[in-house]
């Protein structure tokens, strides 16, 4: 495979950056993730990080170097994050799970899967428009579908934050799967959380990929969105990835951009899923340092308990 791939995350006027991403790649499969910690529950930036971490650890078991049914792993692995997140509750005698949002995209054999838990979005854009995008599972994107309100008064409306379907909520999440997408070379595939799209038009979206690489789409429609966002903005984070073809093994692997596979090893996985930084701030401002350090040590130890369940079975 070859693509261009880039990602960022800004903090914006919350004090805590809620949002993870990350992506990882085998020769023959990759897969991009954005998470969206909902803050308006309990640690949301944990929901967030465990949830990436149990994507990513189940894909670097099972993409060898293919996922044998990518929307059956996109399912499986996102319903295995809720059943860790609980179980993170119930060890730590929390009234309820941390909660998150997720979109995930496998693309392998030059075909593209997608699935979504919230209102973190995927775009596909090809040939200047956006070909496909998921629907927000949010009491405003019903509104939209009625007829009730317009698109572009989603930004201004009361009830823009009510989500109706997440991970670590009572009850399972409904993950929605995407039909499988053939990718045509020069086709973007961009993921990113809540505070990146409710601050753009689909226009501003498809004019900045329309004209530069997505090396410098993601950052410029990131200061708009910022700049959009009012006095506090979102937390704004992106992936975006320049579909640039397949190619066969006899095929000499570029030196530059944009990414070859062929480069890595066979049965390696490369990633670039996020970490927290040790000390960094947890959601609960009545956490003294040293519960804070606690805490994340706490999610590193569940994490490595959840990587372990997933390498027994």
């Amino acid at each position: 495979m070859r693509f261009s791939v880039y990602q960022e995350s800004r903090q914006g006027g919350r004090r805590v950056n809620q949002d993870r991403m990350g992506y990882l790649y085998t020769r023959r499969s990759l897969m991009m993730m954005v998470a969206d910690g909902m803050g308006g529950h309990t640690r949301g930036e944990v929901a967030a990080e465990m949830t990436l971490q149990t994507l990513a650890t189940m894909f670097q078991r099972d993409a060898r170097p293919l996922l044998p049914d990518p929307a059956a792993f996109l399912e499986q692995s996102i319903h295995t994050a809720h059943r860790d997140l609980h179980r993170y509750r119930a060890e730590n005698r929390l009234p309820e799970a941390p909660r998150t949002t997720v979109v995930a995209c496998v693309v392998q054999d030059g075909v593209a899967t997608w699935a979504h838990v919230g209102d973190s979005r995927l775009y596909l854009l090809r040939g200047g428009r956006i070909a496909q995008r998921t629907f927000d599972h949010s009491r405003v994107q019903q509104l939209v579908a009625s007829g009730a309100i317009r698109a572009q008064d989603v930004k201004e409306h009361p009830e823009r934050n009510r989500i109706y379907n997440c991970v670590g909520a009572f009850v399972t999440p409904n993950v929605e799967i995407a039909k499988r997408v053939p990718l045509q070379a020069g086709d973007a595939l961009l993921l990113c959380s809540d505070g990146f799209w409710s601050g753009l038009s689909d226009q501003d979206i498809t004019v900045a990929f329309g004209r530069v690489t997505v090396m410098r789409a993601v950052p410029e429609l990131m200061d708009r969105a910022i700049a959009e966002g009012g006095v506090e903005p979102d937390n704004c984070t992106a992936i975006a990835m320049s579909w640039a073809g397949s190619e066969s093994m006899d095929m000499v692997p570029p030196t530059e951009s944009p990414v070859s596979t062929l480069v890595i090893p066979d049965g390696a996985v490369a990633s670039t899923v996020q970490m927290p930084r040790p000390g960094e701030p947890s959601a609960d401002e009545s956490l003294t340092e040293q519960q804070i350090d606690e805490a994340v040590a706490e999610i590193q130890r569940a994490i490595q308990r959840a990587s372990k369940v997933i390498e027994e079975k």
